[in-house]
């Protein structure tokens, strides 16, 4: 098991490195992962309902998430369309976490180091503003960042992998 986690965690650094050179290719990767995700959420809706009496909403919302996971994966662009909605619901988050953050920090003021929450804050809702002005920013970023996650997961399987060789 522990020269397993080590390989995966070398592919995982690998396949990390690979995200961050490439991260458009990576972000627009994530569209058909989300379709995949909404055939496997509705599958097991459908699986979960069958198990025990489900509400009607349930059953609905399974079946939908299973039709729209395969139409956009069937249609030529489909997938496109989650990467669109992704970009504009990063932007969003900015923008409300950069909100909050400043709301916080001015809340905060008579303590020490509100200045870096208000500081994050703003910075926080200034890419939020860019990212909905340019939303290629928020795609190239979010193949970046996920490149880096993968890299971290690589390492931690590597130590994890060491530590039960030991």
């Amino acid at each position: 098991m522990a020269v397993l986690s080590v390989i995966v965690g070398i592919l995982l650094i690998l396949g990390g490195i690979c995200c961050i050179v490439t991260p458009l290719a990576t972000f627009l990767a994530t569209g058909y992962i989300l379709c995949i995700i909404l055939l496997v959420f509705g599958v097991m809706g459908i699986v979960r309902a069958f198990q025990k009496k489900a509400h009607a909403l349930e059953v609905v919302s399974s079946i939908l998430a299973i039709i729209v996971g395969i139409v956009a994966l069937t249609r030529p662009g489909g997938a496109l369309v989650f990467d669109g909605v992704l970009v504009y619901l990063m932007a969003a988050w900015l923008l409300v976490q950069g909100v909050s953050a400043i709301v916080i920090g001015i809340q905060s003021r008579p303590e020490s180091g509100w200045v870096f929450g208000l500081i994050a804050g703003i910075l926080c809702v200034l890419l939020g503003i860019y990212a909905f002005i340019r939303p290629e920013f928020m795609a190239v970023t979010a193949g970046v960042l996920l490149g880096f996650f993968i890299i971290a997961a690589g390492v931690s399987l590597i130590s994890f992998g060491a530590m039960t060789n030991e």
